[in-house]
């Protein structure tokens, strides 16, 4: 299993030295009945985690050694488990999910975790990648296609990020099964100018143009320039689809 380790900037690198469990491939390192990949699945959705247990069971190579409804027990269950991959939910009760990956991430370098979530945000995804995820799942990805990329995750060699179908969708690539990247994706999010993402973010409060102009301090027609700019990168047709934009992505609440 290769080695994560923090640098000083706190993003996680990688090396490819094997250091917990097996020093083979721990698809093709299945010892009588007890599958390579062992998962810890920290999710609410007891019926999603069902699905994935017998998708698991299907495959053969990979199955759920034990299930979590929040982040909360989760650094203590990582210790006494000693899963390979842990896949995480995003929006569930109890502690910030990005605060106790990164703080596992510190606390077992070696380990593997993704995230799978209802929502493929821009936000959620550069959250993702800052705390050292390996990966990023859709919940409206088919159960073959996150099964597929849990075990890319398991035989990456490090310094990949592995995305479903959607995650790649959303980052402009080519919608296949499986997407591997060297950095940081590239969100449409990433694409606008700081002076946009504020002018977004007051769209999304609701304010006029003219509100907004008097809150900048610029002209109406200055507004209007960056909504333009903006529903041009975005690919936006609307006001009211900027506005739907701001809100889901969370700038209505910054």
């Amino acid at each position: 299993m290769p080695t994560s380790q923090a640098d000083r900037t706190g993003r996680a690198t990688r090396s490819p030295k094997p250091t917990l469990r097996s020093q083979a491939d721990p698809l093709v390192n299945s010892i009588g009945s007890d599958p390579g990949v062992r998962v810890l699945c920290v999710d609410d959705h007891a019926v999603l985690v069902e699905g994935l247990k017998a998708q698991f069971a299907i495959d053969g190579r990979i199955r759920i050694v034990g299930r979590l409804p929040s982040a909360e027990r989760l650094l203590d269950e990582v210790a006494r488990l000693r899963p390979d991959i842990v896949l995480l939910d995003i929006d569930m009760p109890g502690p910030d999910v990005f605060e106790v990956a990164d703080r596992m991430r510190h606390m077992h370098p070696s380990l593997r975790f993704a995230f799978l979530s209802a929502h493929v945000r821009d936000g959620y995804l550069a959250a993702a990648y800052t705390c050292g995820a390996w990966g990023y799942f859709a919940k409206g990805d088919d159960l073959e296609d996150i099964v597929a990329g849990l075990k890319e995750l398991a035989r990456s060699t490090g310094g990949t990020f592995v995305m479903g179908p959607k995650v790649r969708q959303r980052c402009g690539q080519p919608k296949t099964a499986l997407a591997r990247s060297n950095t940081r994706p590239a969100t449409p999010l990433e694409s606008l100018t700081a002076r946009e993402i504020e002018v977004l973010r007051l769209i999304g409060k609701g304010l006029s143009r003219n509100e907004i102009a008097a809150e900048l301090s610029r002209s109406a027609k200055t507004i209007d320039g960056h909504q333009e700019r903006m529903m041009k990168k975005l690919r936006i047709e609307s006001r009211a689809e900027l506005m739907r934009f701001a809100i889901r992505e969370g700038l209505a609440e910054a």
